[in-house]
């Protein structure tokens, strides 16, 4: 999301899913758009069986493998051929079937599964700040794409990031710190990274991907509103830099059982007229070519594939309902995925951790309804804060969850997901705090009392029957439930209330100034509040705090409460 004003830069993110069924021949139907000249590209889905990279009678065709040019998508035939209309410009790749992979970079392990088609490469009118694409002359006469065959099982992990967004070289130092380490021994097939890859400086492409390359997976990419070229007038130039490093601006995949849309939601409006080289305006849409994609891409997919669709910009947030940080035509996306039994959906872009279940209020027609999850940005707030002991910025999000990323685990067309906080102790998964007014009014006439003095022990018996609880669950949402249990007393039910975490507002009002000037504390959808019993007597207090959450796991918090007489 835009830390500048209300949108700077545009994403995409398209997810695609897997299987390994037979898919039939699929032909551009009314509605999908021709070139004018008839031009047409052919080429040859191969298996790579002896390294060389080049289709040969040792490196046979694959049938059923989709393939694209952004808006029409066809399979290939018993011989792994395909032909497909061929626009004056535009991305042809291939999308991935289960049990292949097409060749990875070897510095930095991003998928090389298309061919861009710009034979006068980037419009030098744009005059682009950052390097756009250089021209790419004629197409060959056959375009091939080479796989190589690779075990999936049907249950598999997936590292899902969004937002690392650095805009300096220090902050790509966060980066490498707070995430290399994290994924030490990782057992996930393949990464992604949901938008924001960096703050508007493009030029840190080259080292942050070097460095997610020591990770050692594939890495899956969609661009944000941060990675655009605010020089062009609008979406159709405004992913040259983003093309030239990543690929098509949103594509799919398979793996295993389930299909991956990599969508780019992220409609660029054209430049700030006060800032035209640094800002621009956008708002979330996604655009008939990648709509009709994504119907040419369902068509072949079976009906009992799990579709997992990466957005950048969320379905919807519960911060507001303004256009930049709301998918507009969400409906057109409904339309697309809710005659499946399978489907979950993830965003970034907001900063703040959310889980949404879209049913007919909000304009989706499935059978069972839709589950939508914005994720932790990996930058939190956008890397503010006070630095820790290795000199990496503290980067609360602004809805008081830690910075992080999460592990989406898929078994067949099931799913689960896991917050990894990226500093609290042993994947600490809440943060529970005391509220009073006696503490509340103090902190205004003694600015220099540390925090837990705020939001902590001790509480005088005195000010119990104005003291609250709080437990902020740090992927909680509309599933979860929490209970508070003090001392030997039976527990006691948590309400959820949307509020700022009083945490995450001491922890930015008392350290204004490592903070980014734009970042407040803002409501937070996973806040659960309960009074304290009035009736303590003066003495410490064991309270345990247990949340449900969406998939039925039990997390546990825990705190010392101590009463003064």
């Amino acid at each position: 999301m835009s830390g500048r004003g209300q949108g700077v830069t545009r994403r995409e993110v398209l997810v695609g899913a897997a299987s390994g069924l037979a898919l039939a021949a699929f032909e551009p139907g009314e509605g999908y758009a021709q070139d004018a000249g008839g031009a047409t590209v052919a080429g040859q889905v191969f298996e790579d069986r002896d390294g060389s990279g080049l289709a040969s009678a040792a490196n046979p065709g694959v049938a059923n493998v989709l393939v694209s040019n952004g808006r029409d998508v066809v399979a290939t035939g018993p011989d792994g051929r395909y032909t497909l209309p061929l626009p004056d410009e535009a991305t042809i790749f291939v999308i991935k079937p289960a049990g292949f992979m097409p060749p990875l970079d070897p510095l930095t392990n991003l998928p090389r599964f298309y061919r861009h088609h710009q034979p006068k490469g980037s419009p030098a009118s744009l005059n682009l700040t950052f390097e756009g694409l250089a021209p790419t002359g004629p197409m060959p006469a056959s375009l091939d794409f080479a796989l190589k065959r690779q075990d999936e099982p049907n249950a598999f992990d997936v590292v899902m990031v969004t937002d690392p967004q650095p805009e300096s070289e220090a902050e790509v130092d966060f980066i490498r710190e707070d995430l290399i380490e994290a994924l030490a021994g990782t057992q996930a097939k393949f990464g992604l990274t949901a938008g924001d890859i960096m703050f508007d400086d493009l030029s840190l492409y080259p080292r942050l991907n070097a460095i997610m390359g020591t990770i050692g997976l594939p890495w899956w990419n969609i661009g944000g509103n941060h990675d655009l070229n605010f020089e062009a007038p609008d979406r159709a130039y405004s992913r040259e830099t983003y093309k030239r490093f990543f690929g098509p601006n949103y594509y799919a995949f398979f793996y295993g059982q389930a299909l991956f849309l990599m969508l780019d939601d992220v409609d660029y409006l054209g430049p700030n007229p006060a800032k035209p080289r640094v800002s621009g305006k956008y708002e979330g849409r996604l655009d008939e070519a990648q709509l009709e994609f994504i119907r040419g891409v369902l068509a072949q997919t079976p009906p009992d594939t799990l579709v997992v669709a990466v957005l950048h910009i969320p379905i919807r947030t519960y911060l507001d309902d303004d256009t930049y940080q709301n998918l507009v035509n969400r409906e057109a996306l409904f339309r697309l995925l809710e005659g499946r039994k399978y489907t979950v959906s993830f965003a970034g872009h907001t900063h703040t951790t959310e889980h949404h279940y879209f049913g007919a209020a909000d304009g989706w027609n499935g059978a069972e309804p839709h589950h939508h999850h914005v994720l932790t940005a990996l930058s939190g707030s956008w890397w503010s804060g006070p630095f820790d002991h290795r000199g990496v910025a503290a980067a609360d999000s602004r809805d008081g969850t830690p910075n992080g990323f999460h592990i989406l685990s898929i078994d067949g067309a099931s799913y689960a997901t896991r917050f990894v906080p990226a500093k609290e102790p042993n994947g600490r998964q809440m943060r529970l705090s005391i509220e009073s007014r006696f503490h509340g009014a103090s902190k205004d006439t003694d600015p220099a009392f540390r925090q837990e003095q705020v939001l902590g022990s001790p509480i005088p018996s005195a000010a119990l029957y104005a003291s609250t609880l709080i437990a902020n669950v740090f992927d909680g949402g509309d599933k979860t439930r929490v209970t508070m249990t003090i001392g030997d007393r039976p527990p006691a039910p948590m309400t959820r209330e949307s509020r700022p975490d009083p945490f995450v507002e001491e922890v930015f009002a008392r350290n204004a100034a490592t903070k980014k000037y734009w970042v407040t504390a803002d409501n937070c959808s996973h806040l659960w509040t309960a009074r304290l019993p009035a009736d303590l007597k003066p003495g410490a207090y064991r309270v345990v705090v247990e949340a449900v959450d969406e998939y039925g796991r039990t997390l546990t918090g825990r705190l010392a409460l101590e009463v003064t007489g």
